[in-house]
């Protein structure tokens, strides 16, 4: 595949030290330097064949993100190279992103010469032989896996975008996760990148690009919701000879892979982003922190900032402009708390990962007391488009104060989990049911938990709840960075407030007591509803449980108030939120010492149905703790002095002999 370095002519090189002015030039309005009808044949010869629009061969997609690769794409890869060997077809294989549908990887699209794009999802290494027969060699739908077509719909194949899952979302983000080859800069800029920048570059001063920024009305993506404009537009407006852009990669929050799905699929536009946003506020040098624990996002950035160097995209006068920038990727350790910016500075100046007090705000006083902005992968990844298309055309989506789309990781007890970019304003319930397509095995919805651990659970009484910053936060709730987990009816929302609190204390910092010391007496509070005492006439335990939680929203408002960063003060929203839609719940554990969702195991009884056993004694062999008796084929008994509530015997009975309750 030829390079858009490659020049189409003499007089399309103005500058040997520039060879990114044709690929640039060309990628926007075709070929700018000269009028020469050659050149822009070769033009659009080479934009069609990186688009993979006039392929002469079979072109096989296949998406390896995590996703796909965790649900054996590597080894549908080789099964499809072993396949064309052996039948002696010549075919080019495309590595991709996350389209999105991690419920249904791998996918594989295939594309014959003058043919639309198919999809097909579910492969494995066993469907291939079958898959490659009827798509390339018969030339027909392997209607079996059939997931959509790029093109029209036409002849029962519905476009993609036609599909449930794809129906309700809007694509600005994730426009090309999936589509291109996230190694190969040159398929990105075929696909309109770089476009942005050579327009800021040449035509917009910084302070327009930076109320470009402001009218669109684009809000920080990782959670908070600050207007990105007016942040840049701070650090524009100090005096100072070096200024910093920092990405906050970090992502930390359980159930949360949005900002990894984008480095994976489509680095490029977090790149482009970032020089836009450097080029605004006068920032020389900018910083990529993403977790170690993402190694295939980080080796993919490595890549993009290698080609992006090489192409004259980063370093010293860039496109041939006086704006010098360059990136470097910091690797961080996967502490929670350094998503906060101001730890997450400190994290990059080599110091602990610990919050400070604000003011002075990043864009003051931030990396090594410059003035930094610091946004999120989805706010950098939205830049690229609002300059291209204009601050309207991005401000035309979404509510009067959450304007744009958002992308949600939609993950738990789903039908389609994956990666999900909508327009601010769909409801919750658009989400978990037209799109995630409900529960399944005819299970009842039971909450949605958004935000991550300082976000909340909401139940069905609030699902047609708008997805905006204001809303959300309105019913107990809150944007974050994006996650959107699904909870049905065997979940036991104590159980949740214990898990996320447990997360959440063991990732505090220490720094400050609310946090360090509030949210582990919460964690208390909550592990004692669910234990079951001893009978021994000490009522003392029983009435440190009852204590606490007659004393656990005012110990959830005090660290609210009190912490020193938005983590700790965010910490108890799961309780508050549990307390305001499941009290009953909380009630339930309490006073009549039940766990209806059947978790909490230490005050579940286990019993044997004496109708239902055969006596095959699977689960008195089971039992570590020897507490079920009785003779072979006759009626077992558990003794519940004995029982240790563990459930193996009831997950080890073949004929639902055990009774849980």
């Amino acid at each position: 595949m030829k390079s858009f370095i490659e020049k189409c002519c003499d007089q399309c090189w103005h500058s040997p030290s520039t060879p990114c002015e044709l690929f640039v030039a060309c990628s926007i309005d075709g070929p700018l330097c000269h009028n020469d009808d050659k050149c822009k044949e070769k033009y659009k010869n080479l934009n069609e064949a990186l688009r993979y629009e006039s392929t002469q061969i079979p072109v096989i997609f296949i998406g390896m993100g995590t996703c796909g690769l965790a649900s054996g794409a590597d080894k549908v890869k080789s099964a499809i190279e072993e396949e064309l060997a052996k039948e002696n077809i010549k075919a080019l294989i495309v590595p991709t992103g996350c389209v999105g549908y991690c419920a249904k990887e791998p996918i594989v699209d295939i594309k014959l010469p003058g043919e639309d794009r198919i999809s097909y999802c579910e492969i494995q290494p066993k469907d291939i032989k079958d898959l490659i027969k009827t798509t390339i060699i018969d030339k027909k739908v392997y209607k079996k896996k059939l997931l959509g077509s790029y093109g029209e719909t036409k002849d029962g194949i519905p476009n993609i975008n036609e599909t449930p899952f794809f129906k309700r979302q809007h694509k600005v983000v994730l426009k090309n996760c999936g589509v291109i080859n996230p190694n190969s800069i040159d398929e990105y800029i075929a696909s309109g990148g770089f476009k942005a920048l050579d327009k800021a570059l040449r035509i917009l001063t910084p302070e327009k690009v930076i109320e470009e920024i402001k009218s669109s009305g684009l809000r920080g993506r990782g959670g908070g919701g600050f207007p990105t404009g007016i942040k840049w537009e701070l650090a524009h407006k100090k005096n100072s000879d070096t200024k910093y852009i920092i990405c906050n990669a970090d992502e930390g929050d359980p159930g949360a892979f949005m900002d990894r799905s984008v480095l994976e699929s489509d680095p490029y536009r977090l790149i482009e982003g970032m020089i836009i946003g450097a080029y605004a506020i006068g920032a020389s040098y900018g910083y990529i922190y993403c977790r170690a624990e993402y190694p295939l996002a980080i080796e993919r950035l490595e890549d993009a900032i290698l080609k992006c160097r090489e192409y004259g995209l980063l370093g010293k006068n860039i496109l041939d402009s006086d704006f010098d920038f360059d990136l470097k990727i910091k690797k961080g350790a996967g502490a929670f708390v350094c998503g906060e910016e101001t730890a997450l500075i400190a994290s990059i100046e080599g110091k602990r990962g610990m919050p400070r007090p604000r003011p002075p705000y990043p864009a003051d006083s931030g990396l090594w007391g410059k003035p930094t902005v610091i946004n999120n992968v989805e706010t950098f990844a939205n830049v690229p488009s609002i300059v291209n298309m204009g601050s309207a055309w991005f401000a035309s989506t979404g509510t009067k104060t959450s304007k744009g789309t958002k992308v949600f990781a939609l993950s738990g007890k789903v039908v389609n989990s994956g990666l999900v970019e909508v327009p601010m304003g769909i409801t919750l319930r658009e989400v978990v049911f037209d799109i995630g397509g409900g529960i399944p095995n005819d299970k009842k919805f039971k909450a949605v938990q958004i935000g991550g651990p300082s976000g909340g659970c909401l139940p069905d009484s609030v699902l047609d709840t708008e997805v905006d910053y204001e809303s959300l936060r309105e019913v107990g709730a809150m944007m974050g960075s994006g996650g959107f987990v699904v909870m049905d009816e065997d979940t036991c929302m104590v159980d949740v407030a214990k898990f996320f609190l447990t997360f959440i204390q063991n990732e505090s910092c220490g720094k400050c007591v609310p946090c360090r010391e509030g949210t582990k007496r919460m964690l208390e509070i909550i592990e004692r509803i669910p234990v079951r005492y001893g009978t021994n006439g000490d009522k003392t335990e029983q009435l440190q449980r009852f204590k606490g939680i007659i004393h656990l929203q005012r110990l959830a408002k005090v660290i609210q108030d009190t912490s020193l960063c938005g983590l700790g003060q965010s910490a108890p929203n799961p309780v508050l939120s549990g307390l305001r839609y499941f009290r009953d719940e909380y009630e339930e554990h309490l006073f009549e010492r039940k766990c209806g969702a059947k978790v909490c195991k230490e005050i579940l009884t286990y019993e044997i149905d004496p109708d239902a056993c055969n006596g095959c004694g699977v689960c008195l062999r089971k039992c570590s703790a020897e507490a079920i008796i009785g003779e072979k084929k006759q009626p077992h008994q558990i003794i519940q002095v004995k029982c240790t509530k563990c459930g193996m015997c009831f997950e080890s009975c073949r004929f639902d002999a055990i009774q849980v309750n």
